[in-house]
């Protein structure tokens, strides 16, 4: 039965992950729209940690960890996001409600697993206005609006060649549509000009992942590991209309497709760039861990030659987390707080992003706990996160945000052949 519920899940909740607008950051509107976080609950509220690994949770960021599993796992993850966006003048309050993720994992042999799921890679979603005057002194008012965002189809397999030792690899498909429009009036013209663009983008990336979790003084662990997010080599088909409106009513009077072939342009490359993360940690199975990582990525070769931008610039980007768990008493057959998983962590990302001439960076406080449920390994995964990103320094917007995560992870015993004694 349960099966039939989960296979009714998915088609729902798929359906809802491609028809989503997530994100409502002005800074969406810049390379190829907001990264998501890649991990799933549990993960993200340590910090966005990918080192570690269990029998009975998928570790999204993480291959290798598929090796841990000995029981099926399927898992689902929402969010609640709360803004503040902030400028020198002015505030404004704002959310946003999404699907992260959605994947399931089995063991395949022993010290083996494989799994696959759907995610978002990369969200657009903003509406700006901005008011100048012109050499003749009239007002113009200009309107930007974009939408849309890539999705993630993936796969990973994970196992075990050397007691300790973990490798694996996750082949990843982004694709999607993202749409960027811009309109300009000016005051006492009559007609106003449109600027409409559209980015149909599809391509591939790898992740390949060595772990290394050796035992210390009998009950304690060692986590090492290195992870690396290969080259995304994107192809993109671009789309661009021109043309006038009128003030007065809205009307478009006169729309012409841009003829991009003469410039090179109907067909462009986005290559986003290698991603390289060093994890290491250290703890006692099933009782407490803390562990750390550093991630990164020369962003500094970024380009997305279509949007033409001239106020960014991308840097190299650097990324630092921190984080753990705490479980006062797994096998507690009374007090159920004493099997709850109580999670925290920190994490600062350099995103190398510079948009008139300052670097928008990202600080955030992670902390949540793992629910189980009723006698069996499932769990509900619980999780918030205050963060700040941005600045009101050279007329941009400083964001604010408070998130909620709510993961769902249960096991079953599929894919294992029954035994009789």
């Amino acid at each position: 039965m349960i099966k039939k519920i989960l296979i009714a899940f998915f088609c729902v909740v798929a359906h809802g992950l491609f028809a989503q607008n997530g994100t409502i950051s002005p800074y969406s509107y810049f390379g190829i729209g907001d990264q998501r976080d890649n991990g799933a609950v549990d993960t993200q509220m340590m910090g966005g940690l990918s080192m570690y690994g269990d029998s009975i949770h998928i570790n999204l960021g993480n291959p290798a960890a598929y090796s841990k599993l000995r029981l099926t796992a399927y898992t689902a993850g929402l969010s609640h996001k709360e803004f503040r966006l902030k400028t020198f003048t002015d505030e404004q309050n704002t959310s946003v409600t999404n699907l992260d993720y959605l994947a399931i994992g089995f063991p395949i042999a022993k010290n083996a697993g494989f799994g696959f799921g759907i995610m978002p890679y990369s969200s657009v979603g903003y509406s700006l206005n901005s008011i100048t005057q012109n050499n003749s002194g009239a007002e113009v008012t200009s309107f930007f609006e974009g939408s849309g965002g890539l999705n993630r189809l993936y796969a990973s397999i994970g196992f075990e060649p050397i007691k300790n030792l973990s490798v694996g690899a996750t082949v990843n498909y982004n694709f999607g549509t993202l749409e960027y429009q811009r309109i300009q009036s000016v005051e006492g013209v009559q007609f106003g000009t449109l600027d409409d663009r559209e980015s149909r983008i599809n391509g591939y990336d790898f992740k390949y992942a060595l772990n290394y979790t050796p035992t210390i003084k009998d009950k304690y662990t060692l986590y090492t590991s290195v992870l690396i997010n290969t080259q995304g080599n994107l192809v993109s088909k671009n789309s661009e209309t021109l043309g006038s409106f009128s003030v007065a009513n809205g009307n478009n009077i006169e729309v012409v497709d841009v003829n991009l072939d003469a410039s090179n342009l109907r067909n462009t490359e986005i290559k986003v760039p290698t991603r390289t993360t060093l994890g290491l940690g250290y703890g006692e199975d099933k009782r407490w861990f803390v562990g750390a990582e550093y991630s990164f990525q020369q962003m500094s070769k970024f380009e997305n030659a279509f949007l033409g931008l001239d106020n960014v610039t991308y840097n190299d980007a650097n990324s630092y987390a921190l984080g753990g768990y705490w479980i006062p008493e797994y096998r507690a057959l009374n007090g159920y707080f004493n099997r709850v998983t109580y999670r925290a962590g920190l994490r600062y990302d350099v995103t190398g992003m510079t948009v008139n001439n300052k670097e928008i960076n990202n600080f955030g406080i992670t902390f949540g706990f793992g629910l189980p449920l009723g006698g069996s390994f499932s769990n509900l995964n619980l999780g918030f996160e205050l963060g700040r990103r941005g600045t009101t320094d050279q007329n941009l917007v400083e964001e604010s945000y408070f998130k909620i995560n709510l993961g769902l992870s249960l096991n079953d015993r599929w894919f294992l052949r029954r035994k009789i004694d």
